[in-house]
């Protein structure tokens, strides 16, 4: 029978990395900026976690001497440097050097999954494994832990209580850039420069340093999604391409919430149901059916498009310079 009380929690913590995604692609698109390098971004987030958390339990002396505050402290740094660098990156090719946005997305989506692969590969053959993965477990215990009290609230603390600290982050996040966006200033700004940046330059805005911090703060964010899947979700354990589709899940969850972050909390679960469906569904043998299960975030998004494309309202439409290059030149 298909229990309520055991698929939830599951779609939470499927739709945790797609939150973070897409709330980091939001900002970044929010600019102007198209980046298709969120998959990349997630991975390199993911393998920077992992050999941040992979060297300081190698610098134990026993695993019982493990900090509480060193083992999420150390992976969360180093994947939000490594997601960073990889927005940074992609500003100066396209923002700074003005490549094409498109392009250059793909690229660094290949470029952060050999990245990811590479290293962690190397990893694992540091470590000697026989099996091609490497377990951090005594760092991911920490990202894992749900509140203390959440066993005692019987479904209702199985069903909301019982994440780590990253789930609750990831809701926060959304919540807090959907206020930025929509309530202040900076957001105004922000709005301006991906509606049209000519007018925003020629308002005084800084059109460089908004595309920059949005896409590198977006990309930071995303990165955080990475951390996540590896972390919390897979248990500490890292295997290469073990990452999925998830990158490009979030960002058809930007559509699918019309840019806007606070929507994705919700949306983020149901891409999460609809992503392990078909593990709960009875399919015997169909094999045929089990994929068409699989499709259904895909399918819910093209469908979503169409009506909004059909309904037409410019709050529903994305920045009207998204993936154009800016010439100041031109203004």
């Amino acid at each position: 029978m298909f229990e309520i009380t055991s698929f939830f929690p599951r779609a939470v913590m499927q739709g945790v990395p797609l939150l973070f995604g897409s709330t980091g692609e939001t900002l970044t698109e929010k600019s102007g900026n198209l980046n298709l390098g969120i998959p990349g971004v997630m991975y390199v987030g993911a393998i920077s976690g992992v050999i941040g958390a992979f060297l300081y339990e190698q610098s134990l002396p026993s695993p019982d001497a493990i900090n509480g505050f060193l083992a999420i402290a150390t992976p969360l740094v180093c994947s939000l440097a490594g997601s960073l660098l990889m927005g940074l990156l992609y500003c100066f090719l396209t923002v700074t050097l003005r490549a094409n946005q498109n392009v250059t997305g793909l690229a660094m989506t290949t470029f952060g999954v050999g990245f990811g692969n590479f290293f962690g590969g190397s990893l694992i053959k540091l470590t000697g494994s026989e099996v091609p993965s490497i377990a951090l477990s005594a760092t991911s215990s920490w990202f894992s832990r749900s509140l203390p009290f959440a066993d005692k609230l019987g479904w209702f603390g199985e069903m909301f209580l019982s994440y780590g600290f990253l789930a609750y982050l990831s809701i926060i996040t959304a919540f807090i850039a959907s206020f930025i966006i929509k309530r202040t200033r900076i957001g105004l700004n922000l709005r301006a420069v991906g509606e049209n940046p000519n007018t925003a330059d020629a308002a005084g805005i800084n059109v460089v340093r908004y595309k920059y911090v949005a896409t590198c703060v977006g990309s930071m964010i995303a990165g955080l999604g990475g951390l996540y899947y590896v972390m919390d979700y897979a248990s500490g354990v890292w295997s290469n391409n073990a990452f999925g589709d998830r990158g490009w899940l979030a960002i058809a969850l930007v559509i699918f919430t019309i840019w806007r972050p606070n929507i994705g909390v919700f949306a983020s679960i149901l891409f999460g149901g609809l992503y392990i469906l078909y593990l709960f569904m009875q399919t015997g043998e169909n094999l045929a059916l089990k994929e068409l299960y699989k499709m259904l975030p895909y399918v819910v998004t093209i469908i979503v498009l169409i009506i909004t494309s059909m309904r037409n309202k410019r709050e529903n439409q994305p920045p009207a310079s998204l993936g154009l290059s800016y010439f100041r030149e031109e203004r």
